[in-house]
């Protein structure tokens, strides 16, 4: 008999499920996760049952002392009146994201804090910057440590902004048409400690925005980080040999005694595709579901954990490896050579009063002069480049010094080391108002 099926839904329906479909429709596995903020929710709703007189004080203790515990009695009954699993379940998540996202956001600023305290402790190292792959001009170390920190505190200034988002309660919207039995929202608001309550019933059961913005943030996230360790996969070669990675952010090799393998670089690498394709197949799934809830959605939610969970390994790791990487600076400073200097012989002349284009034109000719020399950019002698231009003179062999070089790029944002103390300054301030911003959420009781 249908009431026999133990389902909330059973009267509607006679016979069993298939076993097969019992399991195909079970979320149970990952919805586990979110037992805690179950509880929490109940609490919340069962106090506002109790304002709104549909339960008495007495039953009201009953619930929320038998949910301490995980168990009720008869008087369970009465804690789902007026609430659908659809404003129940997507509660639940917002409660869960909220909390994870304020662990996740600690993790995130925990690895900027150790990429600038390592930019800081390493103002003076100097080595090649790039662009195409191709040695382009001479930067501070700590300015390309400062290039991936900065991209990461978009997204930790992206994930306050999601969590905002998150932050805004359904419950109390029942299946799609709202509650129609008095509970009061602002109680059931100010019970969880929400930011605000959803403005329409429909949309509240049956939005995920919140779900595709925190995907979207971390396959944004993931690809600074991505990009990071590729950089950083590159500079631990022998080909350029700039740094190494600490044993235990590495592997052997099964065949080979000699190698070191930056499997944990590759590892972020590699995550970066997974939490991708899991933002990539939420909104597959969002894109052409009729209003209001759908199955569909529990898709949602095994997405959510995944993510969560790789976010928080990936991000403890990568504070790792940059805690514990050695650099070799010897071999970023041979790294360094005359042609990366280029650009300053065009600044120079610039300087002298010629126009860019023409000062560009010049240090080319100069570059293909020495070239064709079969020398050095800097062993030009004064006479040869006097033939390109007669603006050149004595001072130019200021030009050929490495640290006169990165500090003429002193405008804010730049590779001297006055703007990379005000970019290491700037970030500063910039943790200290995230953490201003975003007190941490006790975990559900």
């Amino acid at each position: 008999m249908a009431s026999e099926s133990g389902k909330l839904w059973g009267g509607r329906f006679v016979g069993t499920v298939d076993p097969i479909m019992e399991k195909f429709n079970s979320s149970i596995t990952y919805d586990r996760h979110l037992w805690e903020a179950d509880v929490q929710g109940s609490k919340a709703y069962s106090r506002g049952l109790e304002k709104a007189g549909l339960l008495t004080k007495a039953e009201m203790d009953q619930i929320l002392h038998g949910l301490d515990k995980e168990l009720i009695g008869e008087t369970a009954g009465k804690l789902h009146t007026g609430r659908s699993r659809n404003d129940q379940v997507v509660t639940d998540l917002r409660l869960w994201m909220r909390q994870n996202c304020s662990m996740l956001s600690a993790l995130l600023c925990e690895l900027i804090r150790t990429m600038v305290d390592r930019a800081e402790a390493e103002r003076d190292v100097l080595f090649p910057g790039y662009t195409h792959l191709q040695r382009a001009q001479p930067i501070r170390w700590s300015h390309w440590i400062l290039s991936h920190a900065v991209a990461l505190t978009r997204d930790s200034e992206r994930l306050l902004e999601v969590r905002k988002r998150i932050n805004v309660l359904p419950l109390g919207s029942g299946a799609i048409a709202g509650n129609p039995l008095g509970v009061d929202r602002e109680l059931l608001r100010a019970e969880l400690d929400f930011g605000a309550i959803t403005l329409n019933s429909m949309d509240a059961t049956s939005e995920r925005d919140f779900v595709a913005e925190f995907l979207f943030w971390a396959s944004l996230c993931m690809t600074h980080l991505s990009r990071m360790a590729e950089d950083l996969i590159l500079y631990g070669t022998k080909e350029f040999s700039f740094v190494q990675l600490s044993d235990a952010y590495s592997t052997g090799s099964s065949l080979m005694p000699q190698k070191k393998n930056p499997d944990s670089l590759e590892l972020i690498r590699s995550k970066a595709g997974r939490v991708f394709g899991r933002c990539a197949g939420l909104l597959m799934t969002l894109k052409g579901l009729p209003s209001t809830y759908n199955k569909d959605l529990q898709e949602d939610k095994e997405a959510v954990f995944e993510v969560s969970d790789t976010m928080s390994a990936v991000l403890q790791v990568a504070t790792g490896v940059i805690s514990t990487l050695q650099i070799h600076r010897e071999n970023m400073g041979r790294a360094l050579s005359p042609d990366m200097l280029a650009t300053d012989l065009a600044y120079y002349l610039v300087r002298k009063g010629m126009p860019f284009r023409q000062a560009h034109e010049a240090s080319g000719k100069a570059v293909f002069m020495a070239e064709t020399k079969g020398v050095a950019l800097n062993q030009l002698s004064l006479q040869e480049l006097q033939t390109i231009s007669p603006l050149f003179s004595g001072d130019v062999s200021h030009v050929w010094d490495y640290g006169h070089s990165v500090e003429q790029y002193e405008a804010l944002g730049g590779t001297a080391r006055s703007s990379v103390d005000w970019q290491i300054g700037q970030l500063r301030a910039l943790l200290r108002a995230q953490q201003t911003e975003s007190p941490p959420h006790a975990s559900p009781k």
